[in-house]
Formats: C-alpha cells, structure tokens, sequence
C-alpha cells in the first residue's frame, strides 16, 4: 500500500494521476497547504522541503518502505514500480524523461510564477507578469511545435511525461492564459488526455477542497510569506 500525502495542486494531481492509470493502491492523506499542515514535524520527516506530493511505498522493492517527494521522482518510480508509462527502449525512454524534465524544469516553474504575479503577488509588478506570461507562451509554442506532429509528448504512446504536464497546462488554458485557437496540437493533446477515465478520477480527488476565490493574509503568510520561508 503507498500512502499518498498531497493536495489538489497540479504537482500534487500529477501524483493522482499516476496512481489511478497504473492501477497501484493507495490511501490518501490531505496535506491543507493553505493552512500550515506541511510545516508539521510528521510530514516534515517525510518531506524536508515541505512540499507536497510526497509518498511513503509500504511495499517497496525488496519488500521494504520507500519514502519520496519530487512528483518526477515520483512519477518515474511508480512507474517502474508497474512496470507501465515509462517505455522501456532506450531511446523511447530518454525521449519521455526529456519531456517529463522539460514540464519540471520549465512548464511547472514559470507556469506557476507566471500565476502567482498575476493572481497572488500583494503588489501588481508589471515587469514580472510579462516576464512570466511570455514565457507561458513560449513554452506552450514548444508544446505546440511537438504536438502538432506527434500524438503524445514521448511519441505516439501515453506516458508519465504528459501526466506530469497535463494538469499544468490544463488550468493555464482554462484561465485563458493559453490561446487555444494558436495552439490546436496543444488543445487536440488535452482533449485526449482528459477524457481518460484514470485521468477524471485523478483530478477529482480532493477537488472539493480546491481554494476558491482570494486567500486571506494568514494564507499569503503561509504560502508566500515569513511562515514559508522559516527556518525549520
């Protein structure tokens, strides 16, 4: 059984994802960013950088517990750990580590910073909501020039590369931070993604708990603020 610590962000429903297209158990246990819960003395020995997702495998190889956090480290053991998503070829499976890597260096990143000047920042910075919005941009053009040729990012197969990038881009094309009209192999690829079932179950998990409308000064502090940046 692997205990799943996450809470409804893209980096913690890549994580869900996973779990149900490669069919593994889980029990799920909310993390509530918003209120201060990853900064407990419980989920800090599981995760020092106090960031969800993270996981503790009870059946991990030679029968004994794996911990992690990291959705890519994630994402790549449970994997191997089914033996699915993650091709096995050589050349097919640096070609999806590449393109999970390019979600993690690059689409998570600036997607998220590009979210947070624009919807989270106390103060409207001009400079940074350009900086971060043109390189959504020209990363969702990179995004475009792969999947206007190939089915998924990793080739014509479904892998961990579009699971890790699916809940990022979804929620930029949902805000209308994407165009979708100048992205069509873009917008073709989500449609595909979200109508697997694995995928609706994924993203529904814990989704009542989603943070609706502004967040308060206590949660700013927490997420942004002295609360998040103390020493621990």
């Amino acid at each position: 059984m692997i205990d799943l610590y996450t809470w409804p962000t893209p980096n913690g429903q890549k994580v869900h994802i996973a779990l149900e297209e490669l069919g593994l158990p889980y029990t799920t246990i909310a993390v509530n960013i918003g209120e201060g819960a990853q900064f407990k003395p419980a989920f800090l020995a599981i995760n020092p950088n106090h960031r969800i997702p993270a996981i503790v495998d009870h059946e991990g190889p030679g029968g004994g517990s794996v911990t992690l956090f990291e959705s890519g480290a994630i994402l790549i053991y449970l994997a191997e750990k089914a033996g699915r998503m993650i091709p096995t070829d050589p050349s097919d499976r640096y070609l999806c580590l590449q393109w999970l890597m390019f979600q993690m260096g690059g689409v998570g990143p600036m997607f998220g910073q590009a979210n947070h000047f624009a919807n989270y920042a106390p103060e409207k910075i001009p400079y940074a909501i350009e900086r971060y919005t043109k390189e959504v941009q020209r990363l969702a053009r990179v995004l475009e020039k792969r999947l206007a040729d190939s089915p998924f990012l990793a080739g014509r197969d479904y892998s961990i590369a579009d699971i890790a990038t699916y809940p990022w881009v979804h929620y930029a094309m949902d805000a209308g931070a994407l165009n979708g009209d100048e992205t069509p192999g873009v917008k073709r690829w989500l449609r595909s993604v979200a109508a697997r079932p694995a995928v609706e179950r994924g993203m529904a998990l814990l989704a009542d708990r989603r943070r609706q409308g502004p967040i308060s000064a206590e949660q700013r502090d927490i997420l942004f603020g002295a609360t998040q940046h103390a020493a621990r």
